[in-house]
């Protein structure tokens, strides 16, 4: 097994097609082709997480946060980021960075966080936008079934909570070959009438390769027509931050000290209590301030995210509590799920979770 196929592993879970452009994620360190050692899973890629790596033979970092985040102009040592990448290249260790495609998985950061608190009837909060995309092509009319179902077998018609979903227009189409040509279909340099179903398919944007693939492998044209656009309907599974709901509701107060509790904060920082029930939670992972619109939108009688700045706190405007329970605290089960899901993906190769304690936030 080489890094490379734990890449592909990751990369189903959490594509990096849905991280943000902002973002830096992906292979940051080392070489793909090289043989696995061993796996060992963060949250944040430090110089002591590479010591780490290091002593429990582990020749990969799968890590949430990046340490590249911004362009290194210079590898001298002379930052915390240059150090640890030196370190990580002089004992051939890779890293590799998964950070928002895992928060726009609809099984990742903030799913962690639904579960820790026990919501249900989760939904993403901010659904990404231009995530779906659409295939049009024509097939004649006796093949359209097996298109169909090669193109629903790796991954096409997918909508929402059903799959194996088209629209088929049945009509005549036309093509003449030209010298060059080798037509399946009629006969070089003759009109050619053919039955044909239009065919219809919605996909997530990351299928996009295998399924032309699929395509042009199946159809039986020596030129398949095809087109391809990009829907405006958002996906209900991809995007950033969920809202669901507590199993039995709250007061205030109460809410407080199970959200310490449960997400093992020592500070929860809050904006003014209303004296009203807490029931339905809205969550970010991380930098959270962003979705205090989307919070307030989705009628969330709580807010649990962090790094809120000061004036951050006055958005609540006495209709939302919004709770900073600190960064690294609202991520802290993330290299969890990571580690958790790479042990079930790779059986003969040992997955570790990282022990070394990377929160640089202090409380006295």
């Amino acid at each position: 097994m080489t890094i490379q196929d734990v890449i592909n592993h990751l990369e189903i879970f959490a594509p990096l097609h849905y991280a943000e452009d902002f973002d830096n994620t992906g292979l940051l360190v080392g070489d793909a082709n090289t043989p696995l050692k061993g796996i060992l899973v963060t949250l944040d890629t430090l110089e002591q997480v590479v010591d780490e790596a290091i002593e429990k033979q582990c020749n990969l970092i799968v890590s949430f946060h990046p340490i590249i985040f911004k362009g290194l102009k210079k590898i001298t040592g002379k930052s915390y980021v240059e150090r640890t990448v030196l370190k990580a290249i002089k004992h051939d260790i890779a890293i590799y960075a998964i950070h928002t495609a895992l928060d726009n998985s609809f099984q990742g950061v903030n799913a962690m966080i639904c579960d820790q608190l026990g919501l249900k009837n989760n939904q993403i909060l901010i659904p990404q936008s231009g995530t779906i995309k659409k295939l049009t092509t024509f097939v004649p009319k006796n093949e359209a079934e097996t298109l169909r179902q090669a193109l629903f077998a790796v991954g096409a018609g997918g909508i929402g909570n059903y799959d194996c979903c088209s629209f088929n227009v049945e009509g005549t189409g036309t093509f003449q070959g030209n010298d060059q040509s080798n037509p399946t279909k009629g006969s070089r340099g003759s009109i050619h009438y053919e039955e044909e179903t239009q065919i219809s398919v919605t996909y997530a944007k990351h299928l996009e390769g295998i399924i032309l693939k699929t395509l042009f492998e199946t159809h039986s044209y020596e030129e398949v027509a095809y087109e391809i656009v990009t829907l405006e309907n958002k996906n209900q599974h991809i995007g950033m931050g969920m809202a669901g709901e507590l199993e039995t509701a709250m007061d205030e107060e109460s809410f407080l000290a199970f959200l310490k509790k449960q997400m093992k904060t020592s500070c929860i920082r809050h904006t003014t209590l209303l004296n009203k029930p807490i029931k339905k939670v809205a969550v970010l992972g991380g930098s959270g301030a962003f979705a205090i619109g989307a919070a307030k939108a989705a009628k969330a009688d709580a807010f649990v995210t962090s790094d809120l700045k000061y004036h951050d706190f006055f958005s609540a405007e006495n209709q939302i509590i919004l709770c900073d329970i600190g960064h690294f605290e609202s991520e802290q089960y993330t290299k969890n799920l990571l580690a958790s899901y790479l042990t079930k993906k790779i059986t003969n190769f040992a997955v570790v979770l990282s022990t070394t304690q990377t929160n640089p936030v202090k409380y006295f």
